[in-house]
Formats: C-alpha cells, sequence, structure tokens
C-alpha cells in the first residue's frame, strides 16, 4: 500500500514505523515516506497511512482535527480485536489482553475499551487475580496479541478458566502468526542451528527465536546478513531458517545464499523455509464479490463470527445467520471450526470482508432442490404460510408452493389445519430465474400408501393384530385404516353386547386394535375383529357358574311365554311363565319388571346354542329327594300341558311326559 501510494503522492506520512523492520522502513524513506512520531507532527492535509500495529480510537480524532486523509494500514487481524474490546466495553465488560506491554499494537488495542490490563504471561496474570478476588465475578472479556506464542495464551486462559465464572475468551492469534510458529518449532527439532531473521522490535520475530530456543540450543536472532555468524554454524549438519513475518524476500535471500557459500549448508534444508515467502504470496491474493472463500472462526463475538481468510483479510459473517432457526450459538459454532462462505462485500480500505454462510448454504440448497426434479428426492418442509391457491412449504430456506390439489387434503378441508406442520413432499417443477418451487405433498402420500399397502399383503395373517384409525361407519359396521389398506369390522364384531349402531361403540379418528377375521387377497378385502376374544362373556359365564347355581340377573326383555335376563353383559338367559312363580300368573309382566333384579337358578346350559335355562319358582320349592321312591297315586291328567323349555322367538319346544294312570 505504502509503495503504490508513494507512486502518486508527492509526501506520505507513516504515523509511526509502517512495520518493525528497519531496512523495509528506511527503503520507503528513501521513496519519500516521512515516519511521524505523534499527530501533531504530521502536516495538515497530508496522506497518513496508520501502520499495521493500528492506532487507537483518540490517534484518528487527533489526526481528523488536522484535516489529513488516513489510508488505513492496520492489519485486519487486530482490527478485529478493536471490534471485540469496544464492544466489550459497551456492554460494560473489562478487557483483558494477553500480549507484551508498550507494543503498539496492545496499546492500539487499549485505545479501543475503557478498562483494561496487559499481562505479558501467566505468572503476572495469576498475581493480579490473586489479590483482586472481585474481579472473578465480574464479566471480562479476553484477548489476545495477534503475535503470541499459542502455549503462553493457552497458560493464561486455564488461570482465567479456574478463576473467572464470567469470562469471555477471544483467540485473536493471527493464524499465519501461528502457523509460522508452529512450522519453526518442527523444524528447530531437527536442526543442529537455527536462524531467525527479524526485527528486533518485531513481537512475531522475538516469538520464533524464543520458541526456536526451546527446542535447539544454538540459534541466531538476527536482523540483516551482516549480523550473521557462520563460525557458529560449521560445525552443525543441519541448519535450519526461518523468518518473522515482516522481514521481506530479499533480505532472508542474502542470509541464504551467504550461509550456502560460506558453510556449505544443504540447499534442502534453506529452500523448505523459502517456501514461506511463496506462501505468503499466495495468501496476498485479492478475493472478490461472489467468491467462495474458506476460513477458520478466530473470534465469536455477540454479533459476529470472527473468520480467518489468510494474511490479507478477515472475514465477518453476522451470528444471525446461525441461529435464525432458534438454535444457540455457542451450539453451532465453535472458534477453531472451518467455514465455507461467500463474499459480499469486500472493504479494502479495512482489509476486512463481509461474507454469508446462508448465500452460499441456500445455492447449495438450489442445486439440491433442482437436481430433486430429477431423481424424485423426497424433501421434508414446514408450513408457513396458506394462500388462496394452496400453500407455502419451507424447505431448507427455500419456498415451495403446493397448489391445494396436491396437499392430500379434503377437497373442502380448512387448509390452515395444516400450518406448522412437517410435510414430506416431491419437488415437482424449479425456475430459479423466477425463484418458483412447486411442490407435491400427495405424490409422496400415494408412494407411501402404496408401499404400506404392499407390506400389508405380504405379511398378512388371520389373527394378526394392528392399530388403525376408523375412516367411516355404516349401519352394518365401520371401516378402519390399518395403515394404507381399510379393512371392516362388522357390527357383531363391535361389541359382546347388544349395540344397534357402530356408533356407539367408536367414532370416527379412533384410534384402535383390531385383528384379522378373514381376507381375500384376490378382491383385496379384509374382514376384521374387535371384539377381545378372552373377554367372550360365555367363557366368563362358564368359568362362574354351573347347572344348579344361583344368579343375581337382570330383567331386560318381557315376552308372552316369559322373561329374558341378564346373568352377565352379553349372556341373558330365559325365564319361562312357568318359572317365574309357584303359581299361576297370566303373564310375565304380573309379577317380573324390566330392570328388576332377582335370583334365578341356572337350571339348563345349551352350550352348542349358547342358550340357557332360568327359574325363580325353583328357589320356592323343595330341591326333590336324588333317590326317593315316589308312589304315585291314580289321578286324572292335567288340563294342561306344562312347557319346560322356549325358544328366543317363543316357539315351544317340548311339553311335559305323560303319566302312567
Amino acid at each position: 500500500m505504502a509503495e503504490k501510494l508513494l507512486a502518486e503522492e508527492s509526501s506520505l506520512v507513516s504515523l509511526g514505523d509502517l512495520i518493525h523492520n528497519r531496512d523495509v522502513v528506511g527503503a520507503l524513506q528513501e521513496k519519500g515516506l516521512r515516519v511521524a512520531s505523534a499527530p501533531e507532527e504530521v502536516p495538515f492535509g497530508a496522506t497518513v497511512i496508520l501502520r499495521a500495529h493500528g492506532v487507537s480510537r483518540e490517534m484518528i480524532r487527533l489526526l481528523e482535527q488536522r484535516q489529513v486523509r488516513i489510508i488505513d494500514g492496520t492489519c485486519p487481524k487486530v482490527k478485529a480485536i478493536h471490534a471485540i474490546v469496544s464492544r466489550a466495553s459497551e456492554e460494560g465488560r473489562f478487557v483483558l489482553i494477553i500480549g507484551m506491554k508498550h507494543h503498539p499494537e496492545v496499546e492500539a488495542v487499549r485505545g479501543w475499551c475503557e478498562d483494561s490490563e496487559v499481562f505479558e504471561n501467566p505468572h503476572e496474570l495469576e498475581l493480579w487475580l490473586e489479590d483482586r478476588p472481585d474481579f472473578w465475578k465480574k464479566p471480562i472479556t479476553v484477548v489476545v496479541q495477534t503475535t503470541q506464542t499459542r502455549s503462553n495464551f493457552n497458560e493464561c486462559c486455564e488461570i482465567i478458566k479456574k478463576r473467572c465464572t464470567n469470562a469471555k475468551i477471544s483467540d485473536t492469534i493471527c493464524l499465519a502468526t501461528f502457523t509460522r510458529q508452529e512450522e519453526a518449532k518442527r523444524l528447530s527439532a531437527g536442526c543442529d542451528a537455527m536462524v531467525v531473521i527479524g526485527g528486533k522490535h518485531s513481537a512475531n520475530s522475538v516469538h520464533l527465536a524464543q520458541i526456536c530456543r526451546e527446542e535447539c540450543e544454538n540459534v541466531q536472532f538476527i536482523e540483516r546478513v551482516e549480523d550473521l555468524d557462520t563460525d557458529r554454524l560449521r560445525s552443525a549438519e543441519v541448519v535450519g531458517l526461518t523468518a518473522g513475518a515482516s522481514t521481506p524476500a530479499w533480505i532472508i535471500k542474502e542470509v541464504r545464499n551467504k550461509m550456502s557459500e560460506e558453510t556449505k549448508v544443504e540447499e534442502t534444508a534453506v529452500e523448505k523455509e523459502m517456501s514461506f515467502d511463496e506462501m505468503l504470496e499466495e495468501s496476498l491474493k485479492p478475493i472478490y464479490n461472489g467468491d467462495k472463500v474458506t476460513g477458520e472462526v478466530v473470534a465469536i463475538n455477540g454479533n459476529e463470527i470472527i473468520v480467518e481468510l489468510g494474511a490479507k483479510q478477515t472475514g465477518i459473517i453476522p451470528s444471525e445467520e446461525f441461529t435464525e432457526d432458534g438454535s444457540k450459538l455457542e451450539d453451532v459454532v465453535h472458534v477453531g471450526d472451518t467455514i465455507e462462505a461467500i463474499v459480499t462485500r469486500v472493504m479494502e480500505q479495512d482489509g476486512v470482508a463481509q461474507l454469508s454462510k446462508k448465500r452460499l448454504d441456500a445455492a447449495k440448497i438450489w442445486s439440491d432442490i433442482e437436481a430433486a426434479v430429477d431423481n424424485g428426492e423426497i424433501m421434508e418442509g414446514t408450513v408457513t404460510e396458506v394462500n388462496k391457491g394452496g400453500i407455502v412449504v419451507n424447505v431448507k430456506g427455500i419456498r415451495v408452493f403446493v397448489p391445494g390439489r396436491e396437499t392430500n387434503m379434503p377437497k373442502e378441508a380448512d387448509l390452515s389445519e395444516m400450518l406448522k406442520q412437517t410435510v414430506r413432499l416431491n419437488i415437482t417443477e424449479v425456475n430459479k430465474g423466477r425463484k418458483r418451487v412447486v411442490g407435491s405433498i400427495r405424490r409422496v402420500a400415494q408412494a407411501e400408501r402404496r408401499e404400506r399397502m404392499e407390506a400389508i399383503w405380504n405379511e398378512i395373517e388371520v389373527g394378526k393384530r394392528y392399530k388403525g384409525v376408523v375412516k367411516s361407519l355404516t349401519s352394518y359396521g365401520a371401516f378402519v385404516d390399518i395403515g394404507g389398506i381399510d379393512g371392516m369390522v362388522h357390527v357383531s364384531e363391535l361389541s359382546w353386547g347388544r349395540i344397534h349402531q357402530p356408533s356407539e361403540v367408536v367414532s370416527v379418528g379412533d384410534e384402535i386394535e383390531v385383528y384379522v377375521i378373514k381376507f381375500d387377497r384376490e378382491k383385496r378385502k379384509i374382514s376384521l375383529g374387535y371384539k377381545d376374544p378372552e373377554a367372550n362373556p360365555w367363557t366368563l359365564f362358564n368359568n362362574r357358574y354351573q347347572v344348579g347355581d344361583v344368579a343375581k340377573v337382570t330383567i331386560v326383555k318381557l315376552m308372552e311365554f316369559g322373561a329374558f335376563a341378564e346373568v352377565l353383559p352379553g349372556v341373558d338367559g330365559l325365564i319361562h311363565i312357568s318359572q317365574i312363580a309357584n303359581h299361576r300368573i297370566g303373564k310375565p309382566g304380573d309379577v317380573l319388571t324390566v330392570g328388576d333384579v332377582v335370583e334365578a337358578r341356572i337350571t339348563n346350559i345349551d352350550q352348542d346354542k349358547h342358550k340357557i335355562s332360568l327359574s325363580i319358582r325353583a328357589l320356592s320349592e323343595p330341591a326333590p329327594a336324588k333317590a326317593a321312591e315316589v308312589e304315585v297315586e291314580d289321578e286324572e291328567p292335567a288340563d294342561d300341558a306344562l312347557v319346560y323349555e322356549v325358544s328366543a322367538d317363543g316357539e315351544a319346544t317340548g311339553i311335559a311326559p305323560e303319566v302312567d294312570e
């Protein structure tokens, strides 16, 4: 940015060293760059470039008072920290910064928040928290200098998590810096000597040297080729070379060449590290609106997800893109996650790109929707609205119109009953240009019904039980859907007791359990039973009574020839008129009334015809002697014959036996 501006501007002012590398700053000064240490040193109306470390909010205000043109060269990773701490202050949170005290980046960060403290290591932090227990429950936001080592940050985080119960921690270490540190650690572990190139005031270079010293005893930290001590490298078989992010490629090449010429260092050892320069150039490639990018989540704030896209850009995704369905942000996205998104806006001056994960997801969904027309895939969605012609279903964020005839609802049905229901449908038409998508619930329902029907016919057998839904009622029975097929429960199979209409037992919509009595596979007819065989009243009667037992019975019907009485629900017996009283009566109604509860003796049981004969009269007469010899006197035969059994319709089936004279 500075080189481009110097080619266009007659003068350019940098507020502080642009980067922490004397050679780079010196080269820019030769081209016309002027370095000012404070806003007062900047001429009115000048063009000012802000350095990579950033400046405080107050610095910007002072520069604006001098009516200067501001070119913001702040590293986008640093600007992301400014946004985090600024929002934290608005929310009344105290800010803890893990970083180098008095470093320009850290001082700039402090200038974007109200209350803050800086800690360089875990020991400082632990002592500070130990003396301030009132901070343990306070709302605290934690950020870290972009060039800090991962180990230092992690140790500080462990202390904060143990002490502070209301802390929000943002991992703001630059991904490129972290990658450089990890590579330096691996490289130095396998080398006899290490050379680290970087400015003495460059935080990331200082940390590189520190990391290398932990793995290798022979480490040189130099700024330029003149500082290299080749004598310290002669005894080493393998020498590693690395450099800070602000070190220009030409200095790295000078050092590499000197090492190669004077110490015969193997090219493979240095060429491996030279790929960093190529990697840096690759990461500096610009991005444009509409590009698909991939990045790592480095921070999560209340309203934004900060995504590391490389050394050139930081991406920001609105948090509502992850929570529109009511999900909690912490459940769906985490620091360290890799996210794909679409670039919606590039702010070159700020080094920040606005991203949308939702748009990328929508593009993928459109592809899925279009493919679903051809492959017949069943999709799922929620009914969100009802209009004149049908309903609208939300399928992964896409509005799908389902005409009324395709809803699988009856013609006169109220479609508003489907609101908020989850439905399955086929996509039948897609016009992406007009953003029109048409679907059918009916197709899916019909296909699923056919599948269920075939499954039932393949496994059906007499006695098998099904859970079904009563679909309709007639005078002779009820039709029950047992999962795609309707079977009929005859009225006689609905209850063991007397009923006149199926509606006395079931209603349309009832969920009932039925069993198969018989079926005709060719005619596709199924007869079902609803009565529980184990509750068969005749079985219950036989388990409880036998001939000679006395039962309390209820008079349910009076006829000319006698009275029918309920012994148990579903089991009736006949009390013949001759067995109602121990004297002659004109009609049963002279003695009995429907509803009367009386005692009667069971005199006969016909198991085949399920008929029972009862007698009240038998209870008022002594039982005859079992083996007594009775002498019968001569007498005239009775004028009337005694009927001893009558059928349910009143037909006499026998008369008293003749008596010998």
